[in-house]
């Protein structure tokens, strides 16, 4: 039985797109893979405790390899990086919050992401530490985005992606469902986007 960490991002609750798009494709990912065991992490039911100087002292430390570290300090951290680490896939559904991660994301991120934990520095850069394994983002934005000087630009893919390379996680596949603020028909729209996304990535994703 597969393991999937699935973070919801929206503070919308049932009113949010990308909630609703989590849902089907979970349920997609259950039709082609089975019953799969889910970690349920939602970041804005639960937000995440911002960064603070004990953590950032412990995680310093640790990557400096001392001994005398405050392994509390650690703890949220060593969860979150726990939960990744037992998951076959990871499912991330947010909204696009000023045309980038929102900062609830923006947290869990800082927490999992750290120095001879998850990534090791290295003379060729940073090398993630962390088993790879496939990255869904699907990511609901009111706005559209094209190539004209009009269109609003998308730092969430990429952020995103660099990201999760950076701790080993090199398979991410991100689909923008665009103009969900403008109306029933875009938001209709945006989800036949996502179910021929889901028809395309979700059946070879655990092969």
């Amino acid at each position: 039985m597969a393991t999937l960490l699935h973070l919801n991002v929206s503070p919308r609750g049932d009113t949010s797109t990308s909630r609703r798009a989590g849902q089907l494709v979970r349920e997609q990912l259950a039709a082609h893979h089975g019953t799969l065991t889910v970690i349920e992490r939602d970041l804005a039911a639960s937000p995440l405790p911002p960064i603070d100087a004990a953590f950032t002292h412990a995680n310093l430390a640790v990557a400096a390899g001392h001994a005398d570290v405050d392994r509390a300090a650690l703890a949220l951290s060593e969860t979150l990086i726990a939960e990744l680490e037992a998951a076959d896939v990871v499912l991330i559904t947010s909204p696009m919050h000023n045309y980038t991660v929102p900062a609830t994301l923006k947290t869990w991120i800082d927490l999992v992401v750290r120095p001879e934990r998850t990534f090791a520095g290295t003379p060729q850069g940073k090398q993630g530490m962390l088993r790879d394994r496939p990255v869904l983002a699907v990511v609901a934005c009111g706005g559209r985005f094209s190539d004209d000087a009009i269109s609003q630009r998308d730092f969430f893919t990429p952020y995103l992606t660099y990201v999760m390379e950076t701790i080993g996680l090199r398979r991410v596949d991100v689909v923008r469902l665009e103009s969900t603020a403008r109306g029933p028909e875009h938001v209709a729209r945006a989800f036949d986007q996502l179910q021929g996304w889901c028809a395309t990535v979700v059946p070879a994703l655990l092969a």
